[in-house]
């Protein structure tokens, strides 16, 4: 990077942080840090905001999710509405769910995210794939596909790439993103570095922890796990067991990008009313 890109990128990001900053809470931060963080090779710096927190600054990072399969209509409708009052990343849904939501969110600006081959993961690729594309045909914007668990655990790691590739090759050809749950409950750490690996390999754009309906959900320390393995290439999504704010900035903090959550207005309105965690400036 020349001198005059690198300076105006370590402003562009210290005027940035300065104006999220309360300097009561931080009264050391200043251009040195910034500096400090860009030599360290960071592609990416995110601000995990504390007591200046708005409820759309958290709820712009959160998938409103629910995938409950008693779930009605009027439920959708309700998940959708809150979305579009607090803008949310996204909502997800069960498939059959995609149409009605896209119809309820019209003009909201918030996309609908959907899941693949789920909970278990045990569906056939092509199946996996056409799931995906009707999906997509219905309008959502983003798929949350489970891997072949069973085949990562059998040590076929090509075939669990190949199950990948099928749905990211699906999603991407119409422009759509694709991220990955490795179910992190039921894998050994070795499993989930190579699960993680997969996902990098087959052209995802994130790995996700859990569906929620297994045995476990996001722990800080598998974030920060995917994240080290992922590195700077793919986005993490944190999902299962996030119960409020601190639980989210936590995830945050060990470099998730992306929260999964049923509980994204309690996180929302617990960032309106403040919190007494300090403002934290995570970089990767």
């Amino acid at each position: 990077m020349d001198n005059s890109k690198y300076d105006q990128l370590v402003e562009q990001i210290t005027d940035l942080v300065l104006a999220r900053l309360d300097e009561d809470h931080c009264p050391t931060f200043c251009k040195a840090d910034v500096e400090r963080i860009v030599d360290a090779g960071a592609s990416r710096i995110g601000i995990v905001l504390g007591e200046t927190s708005t409820a759309r600054d958290w709820a712009s990072l959160i998938d409103h999710t629910l995938l409950k399969p008693e779930a009605s209509k009027s439920d959708i409708r309700q998940l959708c509405e809150e979305a579009a009052r607090y803008g949310f990343a996204s909502v997800c849904v069960n498939p059959v769910w995609v149409k009605q939501a896209v119809a309820f969110l019209a003009g909201s600006g918030v996309p609908v995210c959907t899941v693949i081959g789920f909970p278990l993961g045990a569906t056939l690729s092509d199946v996996k794939a056409f799931e995906a594309r009707r999906a997509i045909f219905n309008g959502a914007k983003e798929v949350d596909m489970v891997i072949n668990v069973g085949a990562l655990k059998s040590g076929d790691d090509c075939s669990v790439e190949d199950d990948i590739r099928a749905v990211a090759d699906a999603a991407h050809e119409n422009g759509v993103l694709c991220k990955v749950i490795i179910e992190t409950a039921l894998l050994t750490d070795e499993e989930k570095v190579r699960a993680c690996i997969a996902s990098r390999n087959a052209g995802a754009d994130f790995v996700k922890t859990s569906t929620g309906f297994s045995k476990g959900g996001a722990t800080v320390d598998d974030v920060r796990l995917m994240r080290r393995t992922v590195g700077k290439a793919l986005g993490v999504k944190a999902s299962g067991g996030v119960k409020g704010i601190d639980d989210a900035r936590k995830m945050f903090e060990a470099g998730a990008t992306r929260i999964g959550a049923s509980v994204g207005v309690k996180i929302a309105q617990e960032a309106e009313g403040g919190s007494s965690s300090p403002t934290a400036v995570a970089a990767y």
